[in-house]
């Protein structure tokens, strides 16, 4: 099979991970799709084929005969799908893309269209995966698992292309923020990997967002409304006073770059109780903590006008990158090179938002994202070139290559 061939059979699996679910995987779609892949693995002849009961895939690509010193780097994509919208019964197409808009929905008029995104116009002449408007489509991240097949069935068809040893992993659970959480570092046992989970062709990214997400509970006093003067104190409005406190510039729809933001992603809530949720998110640390700061400092600030009406709870969730893998830049100059071989001009850029990278650079595990090609992931408007999915294979197997002709490191 092809990238375009494996990438459109993964789809096909339902793997929408949940939130709320406790359990890992939290959805028993990624589960069976990891089987799945791992049966592929030990037929394209793969060795140490693993599978735990947590969902987290491993196996390894044998070096070259000679090539056994060479330094062993890792590839790693994730297998859930977001939370945000629909992954089930994805209905997907094969474009050429002419320019304009693309119809994917004739029952209800839903187009892609380069007013509302005009990066389409980058890909005319190009052949693109719509969906049909209903659900996601499902390239973040199996674009990514679709590509490292790829490259290793590639690799192991031709010996005459050289290579250390190489080893895959995929991951659960990687949107809701967990999946690192049991990923065996030691046993992955690379000397650096990267995660092919990123966006646009070109995408090389090593700087990545400090992440938390953040609770507030309101407690209100729920008394009949016809009788409620002077008593009443409705959790509802509090929730929505305190929302309104929030700087509106640091939102996510009014920032971008290195600026960071408070999203308020979930609310909910009575005159007795109400809710809010938030993510927190900034490249620089210290500005990170300050955010942070100024949320206790806004409960405090509720409690001051109504005691003990609101409470806080904060959790990090990751942190950036940078500091982990730019003591070592060889790991991005191999990537840089690799792309500028395929014929793909790299676009260095921070990440806005987090990969399982992030967090297994903290473990150990020095690890930045390349592209695997999407645009619009986690919604209906989501859309793979099939060129940016070829070149992500064509530089998981040229960075293989240029590692294994330099010494280990």
């Amino acid at each position: 099979m092809n990238p375009t061939e494996r990438f459109l059979k993964y789809i096909s699996f339902d793997t929408q991970s949940s939130e709320t679910a406790g359990t890992t995987p939290s959805t028993p779609g990624q589960l069976v799709l990891a089987r799945e892949l791992a049966n592929e693995l030990e037929v394209l002849g793969l060795d140490e084929v693993s599978l735990d009961g947590n969902g987290y895939l491993m196996a390894t690509l044998p070096a070259t005969p000679g090539y056994e010193e060479v330094s062993v780097i890792g590839f790693i994509a994730h297998l859930d799908t977001s939370p945000d919208a629909s992954g089930a019964d994805i209905r997907p197409r094969i474009v050429k893309y002419e320019g304009g808009d693309i119809l994917l929905n004739e029952q209800d008029g839903t187009v892609l269209s380069p007013r509302q995104f005009p990066e389409l116009k980058e890909y005319v002449g190009q052949e693109i995966i719509v969906t049909d408007g209903r659900t996601l489509l499902g390239a973040d991240d199996k674009a990514g698992v679709a590509a490292i097949i790829s490259a290793v069935a590639y690799l192991k068809e031709h010996p005459e292309t050289a290579h250390g040893k190489i080893r895959i992993g995929f991951t659960p659970d990687e949107e809701i923020g967990a999946g690192a959480d049991r990923f065996d570092v030691e046993k992955f046992g690379c000397q650096w990997a990267y995660t092919v989970d990123g966006g646009q062709i070109g995408e090389l990214e090593y700087e990545n967002f400090n992440a938390a997400s953040a609770k507030v509970t309101f407690k209100g006093l729920n008394v009949h409304p016809g009788y409620a003067k002077d008593k009443m104190v409705n959790a509802s409005y509090l929730a929505m006073e305190f929302a309104s406190w929030l700087p509106v510039a640091q939102r996510p729809e009014h920032t971008a770059g290195y600026e960071g933001f408070f999203h308020l992603t979930h609310m909910c809530g009575t005159v007795e109780e109400a809710t809010l949720s938030y993510i927190i998110r900034d490249h620089e640390h210290s500005l990170f903590e300050e955010k942070k700061k100024s949320l206790q400092w806004f409960v405090n600030r509720m409690n001051e006008m109504h005691p003990g009406s609101a409470s806080l709870e904060i959790r990090d969730q990751y942190y950036n990158m940078r500091e982990v893998v730019e003591p070592k830049k060889f790991i991005i100059d191999y990537a840089f090179r690799a792309m500028t071989q395929v014929g793909v001009t790299p676009l260095v850029k921070p990440i806005r938002g987090g990969t399982d990278g992030a967090r297994l650079s903290f473990m150990g595990l020095p690890c930045p994202n390349i592209f695997a090609g999407g645009h619009n992931f986690h919604g209906r408007f989501e859309f793979l070139p099939v060129p940016s999915l070829e070149k992500c294979t064509q530089t998981i197997v040229k960075i293989a290559e240029l590692v294994a002709a330099a010494p280990a490191k």
